[in-house]
């Protein structure tokens, strides 16, 4: 049985940087994603050893991704699940664990409910679409 390769680091454009919610509170995306990432990596350390620093950089990519598509969904841009489901949808492809992907949109809501005023709403929404994660055994 031979060890399967490691993803490459995130190439092409990169993720945004900023973003606003509905009530115009500017969210720091790097920060936010770094602090949902070092959550994710303590409850799963396995990860490194798997994906290496790729994987803590996909992480980060995903995560500005992710909290950035809560900010749009509040301001009625788009629809955060249609995202999740299609990000879902590659890392399924990619066999990785769609358990893990719920754990991270937990993280990342408690992330955003404990350090953005105002950011309950992309909170919840990430919430629901990490209910809706786990409510589906496969996006395939």
């Amino acid at each position: 049985m031979s060890a399967r390769p490691r993803p490459a680091p995130p190439s092409g454009q990169p993720p945004p940087r900023s973003a606003m919610l509905a009530d115009g509170t500017e969210l720091d995306l790097e920060a936010l994603a770094g602090e949902v990432c070092a959550r994710y990596r303590a409850e799963y350390p396995d990860e490194r050893e798997r994906y290496g620093e790729a994987g803590h950089l996909w992480c980060l990519h995903d995560n500005q991704h992710l909290v950035n598509w809560a900010a749009l969904h509040t301001r009625g841009y788009v629809v955060l699940d249609e995202q999740v489901a299609w990000l879902a949808k590659v890392l399924e492809a990619r066999e990785f664990p769609l358990d893990r992907l719920a754990r991270d949109l937990d993280i990342a809501a408690e992330v955003v409910r404990a350090r953005v005023p105002g950011g309950g709403g992309a909170a919840d929404a990430l919430s629901a679409a990490g209910a809706m994660v786990r409510s589906r055994s496969t996006f395939l």
